[in-house]
C-alpha cells in the first residue's frame, strides 16, 4: 500500500481556514464564523473521543478561549487547526480531572467527520460504519493510540502537529496512529491488507457519517 496523502480538499479547507482566521483577527465576525464552521466538526469528534456526551460543553469552553486569545495566534490554517486542538485537549483534560472519570461513550453531531474521504485501507474500513460506531471503536483503543487516531484521522492534523498537541515526538505519534488504525481494521475484518506506514503528512479525515 502507498503512503497516506493529504487530499486536495483538505488543503483547500486549510487555505480557506487560514484566510478566514486572518480576517477574524482583524475583527471580522463573519470570518470567525467561517473558521468555526470548518474546525468545529473535527474538533467535536476529537472531544467525543475524550469526554463522550460532554463534548459539546467542553467544545463551548474551548471556543470561548479560542475567541479570547485569537489575536495571539500566529500561523496558517493547518496551524490554527492544531492550536485549537491543543486548547480543546487542555479543556478536556481539565474536565476529566474534575469528573475523576475515564473517557466514556457519547453521541455525535449529525455532520461530524463530514470531511474528505481517505485512501488508507485502514481508515476506509472505518468509513464502512457509522460515525458513532467509528468513534466508539476508537475509544476502545489504548489512550495513546486513540488520541493519535483522533488527531490525525478526525481532526486532520499531520504528524508534527499531532505531536505538538500531545507533547510527544512525531515518530511516536505516527507509530501510535498506525497501530491504532491496524487494530481497528482487524476489528472490522480488514486484516489481510496492511499499510506500509503513516507519514508525517496529514492523515485525511473519515468520510461522511452513515
Amino acid at each position: 500500500m502507498g503512503q497516506v496523502r493529504q487530499p486536495r480538499r483538505v488543503q483547500a479547507y486549510d487555505e480557506e481556514l487560514g484566510a478566514a482566521v486572518a480576517r477574524a483577527q482583524e475583527g471580522d465576525e463573519s470570518a470567525f464564523a467561517v473558521a468555526y464552521r470548518i474546525v468545529q466538526p473535527g474538533l467535536l469528534g476529537y472531544l467525543h473521543g475524550l469526554v463522550g456526551n460532554d463534548a459539546e460543553d467542553v467544545a463551548s469552553d474551548a471556543w470561548l478561549e479560542i475567541a479570547r486569545d485569537l489575536r495571539r495566534f500566529k500561523g496558517d490554517g493547518a496551524g490554527f487547526r492544531g492550536w485549537t486542538a491543543t486548547i480543546a485537549r487542555h479543556r478536556a483534560l481539565d474536565h476529566l480531572r474534575r469528573q475523576r472519570a475515564r473517557p466514556r461513550p457519547g453521541g455525535t453531531e449529525q455532520d461530524v467527520l463530514d470531511l474528505p474521504a481517505t485512501h488508507s485501507t485502514h481508515a476506509e474500513a472505518l468509513e464502512s460504519i457509522s460515525t458513532e460506531q467509528a468513534l466508539g471503536l476508537i475509544r476502545t483503543l489504548p489512550r495513546d493510540q486513540a488520541e493519535a487516531v483522533l488527531l490525525r484521522v478526525v481532526v486532520g492534523l499531520d504528524g508534527p502537529a499531532s505531536a505538538r498537541v500531545l507533547g510527544k515526538r512525531p515518530g511516536a505519534v505516527r507509530t501510535a496512529a498506525h497501530r491504532g488504525l491496524k487494530r481497528l481494521a482487524r476489528q472490522l475484518g480488514v486484516g489481510a491488507e496492511t499499510e506500509q506506514g503513516v507519514t508525517d503528512e496529514a492523515c485525511p479525515t473519515l468520510g461522511k457519517s452513515k
